[in-house]
């Protein structure tokens, strides 16, 4: 983590010796005349310290002090005072100042007092880094739920992409759960505490595709009365998440590139650019290869969309999250309607597991509610993926009831070999031979 000490003197000599000061002790310094500039410089996630002389023409130290506590309060500001400033600088300190240093100054008063408080700051962001990825692991647990190979592969996938800013072309299958996948890169990034904007394409009416997205100014088509923010203003320092983004015509897509590329949008009635600082989230259910061979999406846009790329599996893809994920969905419907959580038969999330659910999460959630409501227990088993030999099928059904037996029982085995007549030996050899262990049925 590259730590640099931000500067501030409005007399150049003084700026000119404190940064040879620093740079002597190897420690890299930013140098500023005014407090407005050196301000820009800060952010929660600024790794250096903040000195500061507190008299300057303008905006003074204590000004600047200030600013930069309300952007972080943790943010280590070193106050530079002169002697008549000492009572001040004091009193600064109850405000949350880290130290003061008056003038003159030693060399070594002033580097040994950076170097404790870049220290100081060292921890704290690693402290917040630690409590961010233990939060967001338990989060993003919760919502892509499952132990599956494909699942766990998937959240190690999110958790490294939420740490950066780079646009996400989201694929899947209908009901798979990309909706999940978006808000949780939003959720797990810097722009999580910023808006979120879920625009589902295929929904919007197409004349006022346009408007909906960019926005208008007063006056710019029929009964447009007063000016209107578009839904990429609204979501200004967070995420646009476009669903069904294949589901724009052709001619929004040049005005969509043109702002995923630039980063601004033009108001409908309007040729002034405004200026936009957001992510692109964007997700699809079809081949967009296919899509630009027929002509109905553009090339250029699926180009700038596709910098990273998350494939949601489909449930078949995951069989063996099948009973954990129902018991869970099942659960939340029963917060949802206010019901006690029904006992779910081994039997049934073996079942579960033997169907192919073409609807994905979404028709298991579904077939959850249902289940909690007492409307349709479950539906009736659909045929399931062909099997070569009936040894592949047998096993297929063996693991799946281990699995869902052991789900049933939250991974006690005593309870689990009990309700399937095993011995203890037998179910341990069964398991090993399905690579199945305890901590895939903890969900």
């Amino acid at each position: 983590m590259s730590q640099t000490v931000i500067f501030v003197d409005d007399e150049e000599e003084l700026r000119k010796a404190g940064a040879q000061t620093l740079m002597l002790a190897d420690l890299p310094a930013d140098v500023f005349g005014r407090a407005d500039d050196a301000l820009a410089k800060v952010s929660r996630s600024y790794a250096g310290v903040l000195v500061t002389d507190i008299r300057m023409p303008e905006r003074d130290g204590l000004w600047l002090m200030r600013q930069v506590l309300e952007i972080d309060p943790e943010f280590p500001v070193i106050l530079v005072t002169g002697h008549g400033d000492v009572a001040l600088a004091v009193q600064s300190m109850r405000e949350g100042a880290y130290d003061f240093i008056e003038k003159p100054y030693a060399p070594a008063r002033l580097v040994s007092t950076v170097q404790h408080a870049l220290e100081k700051r060292r921890l704290t962001l690693e402290n917040r880094s630690l409590k961010r990825e233990v939060g967001g692991r338990d989060k993003l647990e919760a919502r892509l739920i499952g132990r599956s190979d494909t699942v766990v592969a998937l959240r190690k996938k999110v958790r490294a992409i939420a740490a950066t800013d780079a646009d996400v072309l989201i694929t899947g299958p209908t009901g798979a759960g990309k909706d999940l996948v978006a808000r949780a890169l939003h959720d797990l990034s810097e722009r999580g505490r910023h808006p979120f904007v879920h625009i589902n394409c295929a929904a919007l009416p197409a004349d006022l595709v346009e408007t909906e997205l960019f926005g208008h100014e007063a006056g710019a088509f029929a009964g447009a009365l007063r000016a209107r923010y578009g839904k990429f203003e609204h979501a200004r320092q967070g995420t646009v998440f476009l669903d069904e983004i294949d589901s724009l015509p052709v001619s929004v897509q040049a005005k969509l590139l043109h702002a995923i590329q630039n980063r601004e949008v033009s108001r409908l009635g309007s040729n002034d650019p405004i200026a936009l600082d957001i992510r692109i989230l964007a997700a699809v259910k079809t081949d967009l290869t296919a899509a630009v061979a027929e002509g109905s999406f553009r090339a250029d846009l699926l180009y700038r969309l596709n910098v990273v790329t998350v494939d949601v599996p489909s449930l078949l893809e995951r069989r063996d999250d099948i009973a954990s994920l129902f018991l869970n969905l099942a659960a939340q419907a029963a917060v949802r309607y206010s019901k006690p959580m029904p006992e779910v038969p081994a039997q049934i999330l073996a079942q579960l597991a033997t169907q192919d659910w073409p609807g994905n999460v979404r028709e298991l959630r579904n077939a959850a509610d249902r289940f909690v409501l007492g409307l349709d227990p479950i539906a009736s088993p659909q045929a399931g993926p062909v099997r070569t030999t009936l040894a592949q099928a047998v096993a297929a059904h063996e693991k799946s009831l281990i699995m869902a037996t052991l789900t049933a029982h939250e991974g006690r085995l005593k309870p689990t070999y009990e309700a399937l007549g095993l011995s203890r030996k037998a179910l341990y050899e069964k398991m090993q031979k399905h690579g199945i262990t305890k901590t895939d049925a903890e969900s």
